[in-house]
């Protein structure tokens, strides 16, 4: 298995220049185009039209042809139809309605930051000094790409799309509604949970740590306070700190820090969890526009979104 994270997605929103504006203004660099890339990863984001807002693409990086050839194998004991190439695999998720593209492509290298010095009881680590955080200056800027949350109206041939077809690893669970996926040493690369229809619930972006997801997150607000969805917290599952924005076309944009790395799966044991300690270990309790997106009837219907 030579998976190793996601290369970059392809959003559908129904107005480009507002999402244009938003992911600017949430840290990505723009490259023209629709196209915006991380500080790591490189181009990771394409905005493109679509009447109602959705996911369109997803791409997964793979180190080795073989790894394209066992995909192609294991889509085609699914049922599930592919293209192949000399450099990818192509198929469509039938729950989430997902275009998924495994390619060879580098992995994604990032240079580790210092520890900061962290005073705490009985020891003092930054004597005389402010906090490194309080001096930052300049706009957050998100390392990479880390996951994406979708809406799967057959939550089990997602699953098993996912898994049995490309070679994702289960990290955790919530029993008839998500499921976390990995493929790479990221907690989660892809969660799928059960919906009444396709859709993208949120992106989820990396940073430094969590003195950048709340520096983002408030700049973001200060232009903005509509923006806001939820946050500051922790999750339970993946324990990583998070803050969530509404972007104009209602997708979701997490910033995250601290999410758990799984290098030896030998060492991990899936958790099967549920109840509200499944959403967040702290923080404030999830608005219900968080569980029940505000636009979920009109994306039933096939409503324009924009």
């Amino acid at each position: 298995m030579t998976l190793h994270g996601l290369t970059g997605i392809t959003l559908g929103v129904p107005d480009v220049a507002a999402a244009t504006a938003f992911y600017t203004d949430f840290g990505l660099t723009p490259l023209g185009d629709g196209l915006f890339a991380t500080a790591d990863g490189g181009q990771q984001l394409s905005v493109a039209y679509s009447p109602q807002r959705r996911l369109i693409a997803l791409g997964v990086g793979a180190d080795d042809p073989d790894d394209l050839d066992r995909v192609a194998r294991s889509l085609a004991r699914l049922g599930v139809t592919a293209e192949r190439s000399a450099a990818a695999v192509r198929a469509t998720d039938p729950g989430t309605r997902v275009a998924v593209t495994v390619s060879l492509a580098p992995r994604v290298g990032s240079t580790p930051l210092a520890a900061p010095a962290i005073n705490r009881p009985g020891e003092v680590a930054r004597p005389n000094a402010r906090a490194d955080a309080v001096l930052r200056e300049g706009p957050v800027r998100p390392r990479k790409l880390g996951h994406v949350v979708l809406g799967s109206t057959d939550q089990d041939t997602s699953h098993r799309f996912f898994t049995d077809g490309l070679g994702f690893r289960v990290s955790d669970t919530v029993p008839g509604i998500a499921a976390f996926l990995r493929c790479s040493t990221d907690h989660h690369n892809v969660l799928v949970q059960s919906a009444p229809v396709s859709f993208l619930h949120h992106t989820s972006w990396q940073v430094d740590d969590v003195d950048e997801v709340g520096r983002g997150a408030s700049a973001m607000l200060e232009g903005d306070p509509a923006r806001h969805v939820w946050g500051l917290g922790r999750h339970a599952i993946g324990s990583n700190f998070f803050w969530y924005l509404k972007d104009p076309a209602g997708n979701f944009a997490e910033y995250h820090s601290d999410l758990d790395c799984i290098v030896d799966d030998a060492l991990w044991t899936p958790g099967v969890w549920e109840g509200a300690r499944s959403l967040y270990q702290w923080g404030p309790p999830p608005p219900p526009s968080f569980l029940a997106p505000d636009d979920l009837a009109a994306l039933m219907t096939g409503a324009h979104s924009g």
